[in-house]
């Protein structure tokens, strides 16, 4: 059992709040000295009653150091965005299960996609888990959570035949828009694309491809064909060049891709008929809400299921690190999947066929 102090006091150092404990006035004096001291040399004391936030960043510091930087990023913004913003003043210690469902739920109110709920399930989970196993807490009160039904769908979509069409023309009417061609005949991940420079287009034999530096994972540094359509209209750049650059000649940031997107949906809504009013675009518009970059790297994928590349290669060139990733996709079947199935079923003259179409 627990020891039970006499003496508790409270203090507030940097707007967050901190408990010390004691039998004496004297010995919760001297406590609360050296935790200040320990606050401003840095230092955090790893037990049970520190703050969901303190235990936070010591877990990721010393269980996700080998993340990529822009997987590392990603995975302190999920954190501080919807866990220590919510319960990061609570103590560890403190934390139940209704806590971190209560954060899905809010998440499902605010329609977040299912996909970003069950990673911050999935982090939920790492993060207590290992608290766990360091012995601050007797169980993981986020072990057992719920996805909450009515969250939005996810954008990773295939695009249609008729986006393509508008895409393709649109791409063609801006040197910089040859970013988005990357992701579509590349399959690059957004931050991958804006990567690329001169030296990574070379040639194996007589194919052209890509050298594709991966940012996520060690399985997405890989090597991928170059359609002939794509090469075509590659410029002639310095081998430490980016074919994409920013204002000043530098790489893209995650802010500078997402001010091109607007740019590119904004004249993509335009291509497919969008009415302009002082130079504002007036509704409706025509683009689909949830057409995203991520929707033509899965349009990549879904175009090597239809050209029947095996799975095994297309998590390669996906860069998956898990093949369950890959089959996900696989697994989609649209209506141009469906006819096509159709057609062969029609074709089929294969004596079984023939043989049960006597019966």
């Amino acid at each position: 059992m627990a020891k039970q102090y006499k003496i508790t006091k409270s203090f507030t150092y940097e707007g967050q709040r901190y408990y010390v404990r004691g039998d004496t006035e004297s010995e919760v004096e001297v406590k609360k000295a050296m935790k200040i001291r320990d606050l401003k040399e840095g230092k955090i004391t790893v037990n049970a009653a520190m703050s969901v936030k303190d235990w936070c960043e010591i877990c990721i510091r010393d269980y996700k150091s080998n993340l990529a930087p822009v997987t590392l990023a990603n995975y302190k913004s999920k954190v501080n965005h919807w866990i220590v913003s919510k319960i990061g003043n609570l103590r560890v210690k403190d934390v139940k299960e209704i806590h971190c469902q209560g954060i899905l739920n809010e998440m499902s109110a605010n329609n977040m996609a299912d996909h970003t709920m069950r990673k911050v399930a999935q982090i939920m989970r790492f993060i207590f888990e290992r608290a766990k196993r360091n012995h601050l807490i007797i169980y993981n009160p986020a072990e057992d959570l719920t996805i909450p039904s009515g969250g939005g769908k996810s954008t990773r979509r295939a695009i249609t035949a008729s986006e393509r069409k508008h895409i393709l023309t649109v791409a063609a009417s801006n040197p910089k828009y040859i970013y988005f061609l990357f992701m579509l005949y590349c399959g690059c991940r957004p931050s991958e694309a804006a990567e690329i420079k001169g030296m990574d287009i070379t040639s194996i034999g007589s194919e052209n491809v890509l050298h594709i530096r991966g940012t996520k994972t060690d399985n997405a540094d890989r090597i991928v064909p170059i359609p002939d359509k794509l090469f075509a209209v590659l410029p002639q750049i310095s081998p430490f060049d980016y074919f994409v650059t920013n204002e000043n000649g530098g790489k893209l940031s995650a802010g500078n891709r997402n001010v091109l997107w607007k740019h590119f949906r904004r004249d993509l809504n335009i291509e497919m008929g969008c009415k302009v009013y002082r130079n504002q675009l007036v509704p409706p518009y025509p683009v689909a809400p949830d057409l995203t970059p991520y929707c033509l790297r899965h349009t990549y994928c879904t175009d090597l299921q239809k050209m029947g590349i095996d799975i095994r290669t297309a998590q390669y060139l996906m860069g998956h690190a898990d093949i369950r990733m890959t089959a996900n996709i696989y697994t989609h079947t649209d209506d141009e999947t469906v006819v096509a199935a159709a057609q062969k079923m029609k074709e089929c003259d294969t004596p079984c066929c023939t043989q049960a179409s006597n019966h």
